[in-house]
């Protein structure tokens, strides 16, 4: 269901915030709006902008959490949080700062080297196959050198299309999966145009520095030993800073929660709003304005009530009339998976009803109808259900549902993974079951009881829109509109004489049958004209000859739709004897139904393969049912989610 809400404006001395946030709206949840842009045109307001204080200790508190390592931090997870001011965090981590600084300081100078090192020997690294000292190359007086690398691709274009052409010498060094790197030298005169010649090749240049000697091969090595003997200093005082640290890990891991804490509500001021007006007061106070569950928010003004610091006030509903409060769902928990279903869609206005409940259980019913099997229905709610417990998936809690209904679909179909002989069908078989209908003949009865359920169904749908409707006071659209009281009666005529022709009844009279389904198609054909005569709201339409060809085309499109929406759930009877007859397939193969020996090998397998495709198959075709064949006749899902900013921001 849709929680009831209550718009909140809060006040209070500029410099209060963050305790009135700290003490008392931290409990609570609010969605909060910007309140520079609710109150629109007040003279006195201005953007609440300042820096947050926590941020630099929460950087400077990361740095010591990270000394102290992941491992050892596994058994403080779930440590309890405390109310520590600012003041004793930053004692805390000046102290710790202290003891560690020294050792700190060196891992920084260490690793400022290291880093330098790397560099240097990620440039001569790809060029340890030039066997020439770099100093003597450096030297040369009437030779140039390029160091640099070519794409592969471009290389192989080098070497067939331009080598030969250039007045040059290519030294091919190493190569990767992307890269060929090398040296070219060419004389002084040539320059120029060699360089010219590789750069149109995409040659990219690397610079080497002017201080290496001896071969690329030996400064690599020089530089690996060098990196090496870096990493083992970086990693000694690393272990000394951690022993520091790590009888201290409880008190500094309450001290980073505390801090995001605290910087999470510092961010609250993003949405406040500073006032200050000589004329009717002295000091500078701020706002904020949100929604809030109503019952909270009579709580938290209940509560701030004795604080002569902040001021609350909870507006009535008939104030809220111009703005539409955000939508915060609430369901009990064997529903509150299916929210996800509809997230997906849309979430509900305000004023709509929460349709959660219709969507759980229409949806793990038709899933159910659709893939009956005892045995792997079962299966399906064993791992949906460890899913939904072990990870919080809420799809998770879906498959166990719907496999829940697929188990019990399975005992009216008498299916045990595929076998039809181990239990008695309470119902029927799905395959044989079969009814004689007039007109139509032998019929499987599954696809005439799908039908019955879908006429069900778009009958519950029609009385939910008229219902919203009617609760959100736009009586035109209950009576006039194709979902509304027109569609409601133009659907009844057609299933009505539809039934009585298929039971070989009298039909009415021609007259009365022109009323039945005439006079409902014309009023949902002329719904605006008719509503803009009512409401006394100008016409801008093309004409009369342009309102007749909507009209008929409005009429077609009801027709067509009411008609393919009852259609649709033949579907679910569809996927039932689909269901019976991959089994049906897979017991053959397995010799389970010429009286031999069971290849349970190929019973198992099969299983598996029916339960993961036909599965996720029917899951999309039963989601497909509930947006396009349920929900398009009442649902809109236009509103906007409630966000709690008090955790997120």
């Amino acid at each position: 269901m849709i929680t009831k809400m209550k718009m909140l404006t809060i006040s209070g001395p500029k410099d209060d915030i963050d305790r009135m946030v700290d003490v008392y709206l931290s409990k609570y949840q609010i969605h909060l709006e910007n309140a520079l842009t609710e109150l629109y045109g007040a003279k006195t307001l201005r953007p609440y902008v300042s820096s947050s204080p926590f941020k630099e200790y929460l950087e400077r508190i990361n740095i010591l959490i990270d000394y102290i390592g992941p491992d050892a931090l596994e058994d403080v997870q779930n440590v309890e949080e405390n109310n520590a001011t600012l003041e004793t965090i930053q004692h805390l981590i000046k102290q710790l700062e202290k003891d560690t600084n020294p050792y700190h300081q060196k891992v920084v100078q260490y690793q400022t080297v290291k880093d330098k090192k790397q560099e240097s020997l990620d440039l001569v690294k790809p060029f340890e196959n030039l066997d020439y000292p770099l100093e003597k190359i450096l030297k040369m007086d009437s030779i140039r050198f390029r160091f640099g690398r070519f794409t592969n691709d471009n290389y192989l274009k080098f070497k067939k299309y331009v080598y030969d052409m250039t007045a040059s010498i290519f030294i091919e060094c190493t190569q990767d999966e992307k890269y060929t790197y090398g040296v070219y030298f060419t004389p002084i005169t040539s320059l120029q145009r060699v360089d010219a010649m590789y750069v149109s090749m995409n040659w990219e240049r690397i610079f080497i520095p002017d201080d290496f000697t001896g071969t690329p091969k030996e400064n690599k090595e020089k530089l690996m030993q060098e990196i090496n003997t870096l990493e083992k200093h970086i990693t000694d005082n690393q272990e000394i800073i951690n022993k520091i640290l790590r009888p201290y890990r409880f008190p500094i891991i309450r001290v980073k929660n505390r801090l995001e804490k605290l910087n999470n509500h510092f961010n609250i001021r993003k949405y406040a709003a500073l006032t200050h007006d000589e004329n009717v007061q002295k000091e500078t106070r701020y706002l904020l304005r949100g929604w809030m569950p109503s019952r909270e928010a009579k709580q938290f003004a209940k509560e701030t009530d004795p604080d002569p610091n902040v001021i609350v006030i909870v507006e009535n509903d008939e104030d809220e009339k111009e703005v539409i409060p955000p939508t915060k769902i609430n369901n009990i928990g064997i529903f509150r998976p299916y929210e996800m279903f509809i997230k997906m869609y849309g979430v509900p206005n305000y004023k709509e009803f929460d349709p959660t409940w219709l969507i759980a259980s229409t949806y793990s019913l038709l899933f159910g109808a659709m893939f009956g099997d005892v045995g792997q229905g079962l299966i399906l709610a064993l791992v949906g259900f460890t899913l939904y417990k072990q990870k919080q998936m809420d799809l998770g809690g879906i498959i166990g549902l719907a496999g829940m209904f697929s188990a019990l679909f399975g005992v009216l179909y008498g299916s045990v993974f595929g076998f039809e002989e181990i239990i008695p069908a309470l119902w029927l078989h799905p395959l044989t079951a079969m009814s004689t209908l007039p007109f139509l003949g032998s019929i499987n009865t599954i696809f005439v009881v799908a039908i019955l359920f879908g006429v069900f169904l778009i009958f519950t749908t029609l009385f939910f829109n008229i219902y919203n409707k009617v609760h959100e006071k736009e009586t035109g659209e209950a009576i006039f509109d194709r979902n509304g009281l027109a569609g409601l009666l133009f659907y009844t005529s057609m299933i009505g004489i539809i039934g009585l022709y298929m039971l070989n009844q009298p039909l009415p009279a021609t007259f009365l049958l022109l009323i039945m389904f005439g006079v409902p198609l014309l009023l949902i054909a002329f719904e605006q004209p008719i509503l803009a005569r009512i409401e006394h709201i100008p016409r801008q339409d093309g004409g009369k000859g342009t309102l007749l060809v909507q009209a008929f085309f409005e009429i077609f499109e009801v027709v067509l739709s009411y008609v393919s929406n009852t259609i649709s759930f033949v579907r679910v009877g569809a996927f039932a004897v689909s269901h019976g007859a991959m089994m049906q397939v897979v017991m053959m193969l397995a010799g389970a139904t010429d009286g031999g020996s069971i290849n349970w090998l190929v019973v198992i397998l099969g299983n598996i393969f029916v339960t993961l495709l036909e599965g996720l198959v029917v899951g999309i075709q039963v989601l497909r049912l509930e947006f396009y064949e349920i929900f398009s006749h009442f649902y809109k899902g236009d509103g906007r989610q409630f966000i709690n900013h008090i955790n997120k921001n």
